[in-house]
């Protein structure tokens, strides 16, 4: 099916919306911390938003739209609920602690307390690392993005790649987390208001409001399960723990959105509003996903679900619509990464290897030329992400391993109870998950709950174990930063 003429002028005035964003932003930005941390001035309700969509990216309509074809509602146990839960769980805990580091140690990028807590090395690796991980997450979601153009335009997967990286590299260097965050609201607008007009087309097809509750028993079964194998109780669990460190922080683009917050109390009422939103907003986007078996029985690739049902339902003009939203998905999470990347790269990794990138001289100017070659060398991911499992290989198995064994000497780092843990249980955390991870992806485990869960649960073990092996020892800079965070 070929886009109208009407769909394409939809498609062309959203993405003239977000260069007139890109426009504006380049000319907010007087300096790094507006660049990278919005001058601490991110409104609570902005906020939210913004770290609850930036959980999603084409990739959510393509490999999850494709599990929830196969696999049913068991996408949303493991996913969303579990990333509800999280975030707002940790509401008063991690979000405060953001916000402290950026009022008390003058923080903007996520890793830079680090060198404090641990100290050069550990910073050092676990920023690299982290950079190395990154390059393949925003990959996974070029390609995602690419795999929907191809079912809308025909445009070949390499094309598809090339297009949408390459406006987004655009839009990026521009950027800056101020237009990270307008995008961000902008798509946010745009996707309800596409995905309540998808989710009541499905409901007309499928014969009315009843079908909610009816359209389960015609689904294969196990469909209508809350856990539906491979994603088990196990996988749910692991993925618990997984995205209580990604959406606490791990991410680091995720943690740059508490960073930004003038206040704790934001930052928590913040966390509260994506968790909420994460709780109820999928149920009625990912209907038409669970629905698709009975529309579109029989599909040979259940990853082009979504977007053949935006073809085959929506009228003229919101087909138009629904693809620009997918793109600003994707243009709005990858941008909200590379930004936080290029805190990372400008103002950890660039001064450690030479002396003139000191912090204080971070310009706007080394901000996006890192930003514009990492984006560049994300692109070049994507063109290979075939070699890598696929989309859904990329971001399940690749970024559920690997975030985690990142994430835990940074967030246990922040917490009390842990202050024993220095450099060795950090660098021997990391080191031990990224063992786990290889014997992960060349032993043949028969469980995707231990494939993905065995390397974050190594790291957390061997954090813990040498840190109390070391309880005796802790520098007094260590107890004095983590008593300056945890006091109001």
């Amino acid at each position: 099916m070929e886009l109208s003429t009407l769909d394409l002028i939809v498609i062309g005035l959203f993405f003239l919306l977000m260069l007139l964003i890109g426009i504006w932003s380049y000319f907010r930005n007087t300096d790094s911390e507006d660049y990278f941390v919005a001058g601490g001035k991110l409104p609570w309700w902005l906020s939210g938003i913004s770290h609850h969509v930036s959980g999603y990216s084409g990739a959510v309509f393509v490999a999850y739209a494709g599990l929830a074809y196969t696999h049913g509602f068991s996408v949303y146990i493991w996913w969303a609920l579990t990333i509800g839960l999280t975030v707002m769980i940790s509401a008063k805990v991690f979000p405060v602690f953001w916000v402290r580091l950026r009022k008390r140690f003058k923080i903007q990028s996520p890793l830079e307390f680090l060198e404090t807590r641990y100290n050069l090395a550990t910073q050092q690796l676990m920023a690299w690392s982290g950079v190395i991980l990154k390059l393949f997450d925003i990959g996974a979601k070029w390609a995602a993005i690419a795999i929907l153009l191809n079912v809308f335009t025909g445009i070949s997967l390499t094309w598809g790649i090339l297009i949408s990286g390459g406006i987004s590299l655009l839009y990026i260097t521009f950027g800056g987390l101020w237009a990270v965050i307008i995008t961000d609201f902008a798509q946010f607008v745009v996707q309800i208001i596409a995905g309540l007009v998808m989710f009541v087309v499905v409901l007309q097809k499928l014969g009315g409001v009843d079908a909610v509750f009816t359209v389960w028993e015609q689904l294969p079964e196990g469909n209508s399960q809350a856990f539906n194998d491979p994603y088990t109780v196990g996988f749910a669990l692991a993925f618990l723990f997984i995205n209580f460190l990604s959406y606490n922080g791990g991410q680091w683009n995720l943690a740059t959105r508490y960073i930004s917050s003038p206040t704790e109390q934001q930052a928590s009422k913040a966390a509260w509003l994506s968790g909420a939103l994460y709780l109820v907003w999928p149920l009625i986007l990912f209907f038409p996903m669970w629905a698709a078996p009975v529309l579109l029985p029989n599909m040979e690739d259940p990853t082009q679900s979504y977007g053949i049902l935006t073809m085959e339902l929506l009228p003229i003009g919101l087909i138009g619509l629904v693809i620009a939203s997918l793109f600003a998905n994707t243009m709005s999470m990858t941008s909200s990464d590379i930004n936080t990347i290029s805190a990372v790269i400008s103002r950890d990794i660039l001064p450690a290897v030479n002396k003139k990138f000191r912090k204080e001289a971070t310009s706007l100017t080394t901000a996006r030329i890192t930003t514009f070659l990492f984006t560049l060398g994300t692109i070049v991911i994507a063109l290979q992400f075939e070699r890598f499992g696929g989309v859904l290989g990329l971001i399940i198995s690749w970024f559920g391993a690997l975030v985690g064994t990142i994430a835990i000497p940074m967030l246990f780092g922040l917490i009390p109870w842990f202050k024993s843990c220095g450099p060795k249980a950090a660098i021997g955390s990391i080191l031990v998950g990224l063992l786990a991870f290889v014997i992960t992806k060349n032993v043949e485990l028969n469980s995707l709950a231990l494939e993905v869960s065995l390397p974050v649960l190594s790291s957390a073990v061997t954090y813990i174990f040498v840190g109390f092996l070391q309880r005796d020892t802790v520098p007094d800079k260590v107890k004095q930063m983590l008593e300056d965070i945890a006091q109001e």
